[in-house]
């Protein structure tokens, strides 16, 4: 009898085992969980509260992009020529390394289309420039 079972083949496990199965799983949802925050783009900009106090300011000029009704813009007081979006990228650019405190604004038409402002922050966005502001008026007490 001792011989039969000296002798005798293993059987196959029959059974899967999901132990390396799980630690893959749990590993690539990790990785995804890192990477998914990553891919997300946009213009990352601070919405106003409607009961806001104006800001201080200091003696520096700040840099304002105009946004007219039609699309075109303005950078500063410059009224002579619009300003397409490379140059605002450069003027931003050069004034953000020669003053690096300087506030960036975009001043948007109330009849400007949406994507209009949304194209002078992306500019000014690939400039650098990390804080941009929306000017805003305080509306009139009826």
């Amino acid at each position: 009898m001792q011989s039969y079972a000296r002798h005798r083949k293993k059987q196959q496990m029959s059974e899967i085992n999901v132990v390396p199965y799980i630690d893959v799983m749990l590993v690539l949802l990790v990785i995804f969980m890192i990477t998914a925050p990553l891919l997300t783009e946009g213009v990352n900009i601070e919405l106003p509260q409607a009961d806001s106090i104006p800001i201080e300011t200091d003696d520096s000029v700040p840099f304002v992009v105009h946004v007219e009704a039609d699309g075109t813009y303005f950078v500063n007081e410059d009224r002579d020529e619009p300003s397409s979006s490379k140059e605002i990228r450069l003027k931003a650019a050069a004034v953000l390394r020669h003053k690096p405190g300087t506030s960036f604004l975009v001043r948007g038409d109330r009849r400007a289309q949406y994507e209009s402002v949304v194209h002078a922050m992306v500019a000014l966005q690939q400039a650098g420039v990390d804080n941009i502001g929306l000017v805003t008026e305080t509306p009139e007490d009826n």
